[in-house]
């Protein structure tokens, strides 16, 4: 098969597909936004930063020649995939997203859904609890208005300047994390209140299954929408798409 890929990263199932594109023999490159200081070793050769909005992309497109686009970034990576959707639809470049299936609420938990960011900070406001803030280090700063807790981050890299809490405690990790270490960790800094958001799949689940064991309660920030898009939920079916894109398979 003749194909050019280019893989919008960002997960585990990015980082999966790549290996099974490479092991089919396919060539492309892994694309990551530059967020994260160490990203993953890649199978396929890798690209860090961004493409300069649509039009850039576009530009990526023609010149690197490339013929499909899977798109395997965070579900909360909306404008990446609005960039990519745009982008593939006037270059003609077939495009699928590689999706984790949402979390669903199960028997024990104990969730409060939000719409975004501003609805977690607005269900903060509250008296002091001992929170784990689960959402990455980009969005710090629009909880800095809610100094009364105490917050348990959970960063991929050591933050580049102090996060904007007057007491926090940092763990740095990596996922896919374990639904019993979480729960040690949970109990190690007395949490009370977990706040994720929806990432979706199996890699950083451990802390909600966590939280149900110990009975606490999560305030879940929904997913953002994104933009009408063919869809696959695994490799094989990202792998599949490729051979037959631009057939009722494909966009």
């Amino acid at each position: 098969m003749c194909a050019n890929l280019l893989v919008l990263a960002g997960t585990s199932e990015a980082t999966a597909f790549a290996r099974a594109a490479a092991d089919a023999g396919l060539a492309g490159t892994v694309s990551f936004a530059g967020r994260v200081a160490r990203p993953l070793r890649q199978p396929l050769p890798r690209r860090v930063g961004g493409f300069g909005g649509v039009e850039g992309l576009r530009a990526y497109l023609r010149g690197q020649a490339i013929t499909h686009v899977v798109d395997a970034t965070h579900p909360f990576a909306a404008q990446m995939s609005r960039n990519a959707v745009a982008a593939c639809a006037a270059e003609g470049v077939p495009l699928v997203a590689l999706t984790r299936p949402a979390w669903d609420e199960v028997p024990g938990d104990d969730w409060t859904r939000v719409p975004d960011i501003s609805g977690a900070v607005a269900a903060l406001d509250r008296a002091p609890v001992s929170v784990m803030l689960a959402i990455g280090r980009m969005h710090l700063a629009e909880f800095a208005g809610l100094p009364q807790h105490h917050y348990l981050l959970r960063l991929v890299d050591p933050p580049r300047e102090p996060p904007p809490f007057p007491r926090h405690e940092v763990v740095v990790d990596r996922g896919p994390f374990d639904p019993a270490r979480d729960r040690e960790l949970m109990e190690a800094h007395g949490i009370e209140l977990v706040v994720s958001k929806d990432a979706g799949g199996t890699g950083a689940y451990a802390k909600i299954a966590a939280a149900r064991a110990i009975g606490l309660p999560v305030i879940m920030i929904d997913r953002p929408p994104q933009p009408g898009r063919a869809e696959v939920h695994d490799v094989a079916g990202a792998l599949d798409w490729v051979a037959h894109a631009g057939t009722d398979l494909g966009v």
